[in-house]
């Protein structure tokens, strides 16, 4: 992608953002007490209600910016909520260059969970070999669970959607069904889950608060995909099956090994979600493992526009409303569920950018959107 269709795209994506943020601004005007009982006497005194509205939004906006950058313990939760979001979102990346679309990030990021928390709590090494086993254990099932749908469109053209949709939920009931067992579940409890990992396995925090080695993972990540898809051969490869199929097989570029490859790395990258969660924040196995962060991963990589630099921005975006919402809630009242309401209007937004354009009068310069190839 050139420099200025990049810039434009990054354009788009903020204008996006920010209309987002004006929609949950009329929603919080007319679900505030104070601003619909002004409304009834507006005529007469119409500063009362512009006065109620200006505070009641800037009240719950800054609630929600000193929740997620508001010191160290808020920064710090705000990088532990984005972390597991890069891995997810550039797993999602991934697949969309390849021409895949990866919704099955969820249930890869509890492959890899499964098998990082089994290799964390029930095998014992010293710590400067379990944190690096546990963690290559999380990637390799998490792989795994990716390649079986890579496979599947390889050889029989199994829809990846499909395949991956029903990933999610053979992973989730089998790990709640494993958590049952004598291998996996805590002696002494009944409900599922399992013992805590190994003190030797659990990746270093910082500072006295949660944040942990694997944002640093997350970050290296990161870079790897974007030296994979710009500087590789292998990511020239699936870069043009991406973009044409059917003139990438003309080329000699075998598509069936394009499509296996891409799902294979897109499940590491969603498996290491999984390790960062159970090595690094949550520490036991539960069925609530992987949260929704696998879903979020598809919206973080739309509103990155496919780019791994972008899903690192937007990943630290929804980590902020993440963890800003907690505080927004508790200092405000304002309901948590306005963040998701903002979640689902900035994917609305960045997937409709001629809506945006057209808001702000950009003109569109014969741009399409780069992840256009991944939902065919």
């Amino acid at each position: 992608m050139s420099d200025r269709k990049w810039l434009r795209e990054l354009t788009v994506s903020l204008l996006a953002v920010a209309l987002a943020l004006l929609v949950g601004a009329v929603l919080i005007i007319v679900s505030t007490p104070t601003v619909t009982s002004a409304f009834g006497y507006f005529l007469a005194r119409p500063t009362d209600t512009v006065s109620a509205a200006a505070h009641a939004v800037g009240d719950t906006y800054r609630a929600l910016f000193l929740g997620a950058f508001g010191g160290r313990h808020q920064i710090a939760e705000t990088l532990v909520a984005a972390t597991p979001l890069i891995c997810t979102g550039l797993s999602v990346t991934l697949a969309f260059r390849t021409g895949l679309f990866n919704i099955g990030a969820q249930g890869q990021l509890i492959a890899g969970a499964l098998a990082a928390g089994w290799v964390g709590f029930a095998v014992h090494l010293p710590a400067a070999i379990h944190v690096p086993a546990a963690l290559a254990a999380g990637v390799a099932g998490g792989a795994l669970w990716g390649g079986i749908a890579g496979i599947l469109k390889a050889r029989s053209g199994a829809h990846e959607v499909i395949v991956t949709i029903m990933g999610n939920y053979v992973a989730l009931y089998a790990l709640t069904w494993l958590l049952t067992t004598h291998s996996l579940q805590r002696p002494g409890r009944h409900e599922p889950i399992s013992p805590v990992v190994d003190a030797t396995a659990q990746l270093p925090r910082f500072g006295g608060t949660r944040l942990h080695l694997g944002l640093f993972v997350a970050l290296l990540a990161a870079v790897f995909v974007w030296w994979l898809l710009s500087r590789s051969t292998l990511g020239f490869h699936l870069r043009a099956v991406g973009a044409n199929h059917e003139a990438a097989r003309t080329a000699g570029i075998p598509i069936g090994r394009a499509y296996v490859l891409a799902m294979l790395i897109a499940g590491g990258l969603a498996g290491l979600a999984g390790t960062q969660q159970v090595l690094g924040t949550d520490l036991p196995l539960t069925n609530g493992i992987a949260g929704s962060f696998g879903f979020d991963g598809i919206t973080v990589a739309l509103l990155g526009r496919g780019t791994p630099v972008g899903t690192v921005c937007a990943a630290l975006l929804f980590g902020a409303l993440h963890s800003g919402g907690n505080e927004m809630q508790a200092a405000t009242g304002t309901p948590l569920t306005l963040v998701t309401v903002l979640q689902a209007v900035i994917v609305l937004l960045v997937a409709a950018p001629a809506l945006v354009r057209t808001v702000f009068r950009i003109r569109a310069e014969g741009a399409q959107a780069v992840l256009a190839k991944g939902w065919n």
